[in-house]
């Protein structure tokens, strides 16, 4: 029913004409990008999809904003687009689905995503090196079933999402019993101890989530809750309605997945018995605002000391065979610092969480093993891992 409702709107739309303008006049230029959108969106597609809109009125031009705004670099490959509801994904999947197949290693229209949350799967990860590893996390995102998106929704129901947010995370009891800071309210004792504690989140500074509009009415309704132990988070209304993130200091990789799987499996429980369930389909698993982010929307990462490893001819090449990613310990953008990388998984979906946390709890251990052998120079040859 939710998908006759989306065509019906969208029959209804396509009887306008947008400002009596052709989609030859509206089509933007993309002849200088390079994004997954720009690789998908022709002209005779913008011409079908342009008189769609979803139930809420997301408009394929809200879908292409943020990548029609960044053309992108020649060696990034950037996604190019944002979903504005939990039905964009199907009113314009003529675009979207080529866009998925393409950002997740030819991932079909008619695959299903898999979900694991059950920490009791994964094997290890309590004994990663902590000479080598400071510290582990694992964080996703979620969305909540009828309001709109952060690119799309308005005040009232950014507001709405904040309130039942509130409610359900003054719920949590025991080692997740925790407090509230609304980012407009917070004090600056409070906010210096999150800054301290590496928990604050900024106005988005990035071209493509200003792009996208989710930075409107900075800071109204936007806040972040953690326990009282420090090491269970969630950001409300940044990129995604609800980021949940679980860390500690130190490389138990399991203790932190089963905090993870255990908060968010309360949480969803807890938004289920106020009338609202996270947005989940078996096609795309866990429904978020970025497409690159559908599945699991999972990254689980270690702060990892490889002063010798990075310096190696292979590294990327490894990484590449382990499905991982490093970026510096500031972020995406950022430099490694003497040595120390975030390495974390690169897929999202197609893997269920456990498989994508074991292949970074694996792949750490090798890592690590590797380092070991280089600082006695030693070969790491015969250690080169098969693609997995």
């Amino acid at each position: 029913s939710l998908i006759n409702n989306c065509w019906n709107h969208c029959d209804s739309l396509s009887k306008l004409t947008l400002k009596g303008l052709s989609a030859e006049e509206e089509y933007p230029d993309l002849s200088q990008h390079n994004n997954h959108m720009a690789k998908v969106l022709t002209l005779d597609m913008y011409r079908r999809l342009r008189d769609r809109a979803t139930p809420s009125g997301f408009t394929i031009d809200g879908v292409i904003q943020t990548g029609v705004d960044n053309p992108g670099h020649p060696f990034i490959m950037t996604v190019g687009c944002v979903a504005g509801d939990e039905e964009t994904y199907e009113v314009f999947k003529e675009l979207l689905d080529p866009v998925i197949s393409d950002r997740h290693g030819g991932y079909k229209p008619t695959d299903k995503h898999k979900t694991d949350l059950n920490s009791n799967n994964l094997k290890g990860g309590d004994d990663l090196d902590p000479n080598y590893v400071l510290s582990s996390r694992v964080r996703t995102g979620r969305s909540i079933r009828g309001f709109c998106l952060p690119p799309h929704c308005s005040r009232g129901e950014r507001r709405a999402v904040e309130t039942l947010s509130i409610e359900a995370l003054a719920s949590l009891t025991g080692d997740l019993k925790g407090k509230y800071y609304a980012l407009k309210n917070m004090t600056d004792a409070e906010q210096q101890q999150l800054i301290d504690d590496h928990f604050l989140f900024d106005k988005p500074v990035s071209p493509l989530l200003l792009a996208s509009g989710m930075a409107r009415d900075w800071p109204d309704a936007r806040g972040i809750w953690h326990n009282d132990n420090k090491t269970f988070l969630v950001w409300v209304n940044e990129e995604d309605h609800l980021r949940v993130i679980s860390m500690q200091k130190g490389g138990n990789m399991k203790e932190v997945f089963n905090r993870f799987c255990t908060g968010l499996t309360k949480i969803e429980t807890l938004f289920k018995e106020r009338g609202h369930a996270f947005m989940w389909n078996e096609h795309l698993g866990y429904v978020l605002t970025c497409p690159s982010n559908l599945g699991t929307g999972l990254r689980a990462g270690v702060h990892v000391k490889l002063p010798n490893m990075s310096k190696n001819a292979k590294f990327e090449e490894i990484l590449k065979r382990l499905r991982l990613q490093k970026r510096g310990t500031g972020g995406v953008d950022t430099a490694a610092v003497g040595g120390v990388f975030d390495i974390s998984n690169a897929d999202r979906l197609g893997f269920s969480e456990v498989e994508l946390v074991q292949m970074v709890v694996d792949g750490i251990k090798l890592l690590i093993e590797m380092e070991k052998r280089l600082e006695k120079g030693q070969s790491i040859d015969d250690l080169m891992p098969a693609q997995k």
